[in-house]
């Protein structure tokens, strides 16, 4: 399951350019939360709180919970822009959840198993092909990484995007399942024997 993170909010009362740096000088991020077949609200956040939640590295992948006027708003980032000097964050997009909707997001893929690995204690190199993966979940089972066990691969196994279990609900976006994750990589010296001539 996705990490659930909680932020306040507070309803923006004007729109604009003017009005967002003045919101910007008070230490407040402007922001949007659209989706779910309801009209957008804009909105403001602390910006240290913002700052503080992005530097987790999860933050895009997190389900975030917007306290707005009483009432706990489910959400999943969508975009977050940035000052192209002070790299501040200056804006924010949220996605509205409701209920058990589809929504695609990028997690991160973990491999364990390398200590158990025979092929990786004989030299072999865990080649890792994708570091993130693009997956379609319900809302209600967004997942914050894919674990991959390596531990039982030989030396030139591929692992497909189509090898990994994933929960139930969850598939990989679009349709290529024959996306290489990463590649056990025979060594340096297996590799020169092979390819010098008897």
């Amino acid at each position: 399951m996705s990490i659930t993170v909680k932020l306040a909010a507070e309803v923006r009362a004007k729109a604009g350019k003017g009005a967002s740096r003045a919101i910007r000088r008070e230490g407040r991020v402007p922001a949007v939360i659209y989706g779910a077949g309801e009209a957008a609200t804009t909105i403001h956040i602390e910006e240290k709180l913002l700052v503080r939640q992005l530097h987790t590295g999860h933050f895009m992948s997190a389900v975030v919970e917007l306290e707005l006027d009483g009432t706990t708003i489910r959400t999943l980032p969508r975009d977050v822009a940035f000052h192209p000097v002070s790299d501040r964050p200056i804006h924010v997009d949220f996605l509205r959840l409701s209920g058990s909707e589809l929504v695609t997001v990028t997690v991160p893929v973990h491999f364990v198993g390398q200590d158990e690995s025979s092929a990786i204690k004989a030299g072999a190199m865990l080649n890792i092909v994708a570091h993130e993966l693009k997956l379609d979940c319900p809302s209600d089972n967004i997942l914050d990484e894919v674990t991959v066990n390596v531990a039982g691969l030989a030396i030139g196994a591929s692992i497909h995007i189509a090898d990994v279990v994933l929960p139930a609900g969850v598939k990989p976006h679009g349709r290529d399942t024959g996306l290489t994750i990463a590649t056990i990589v025979a060594p340096k010296a297996m590799r020169s024997e092979e390819a010098t001539p008897a």
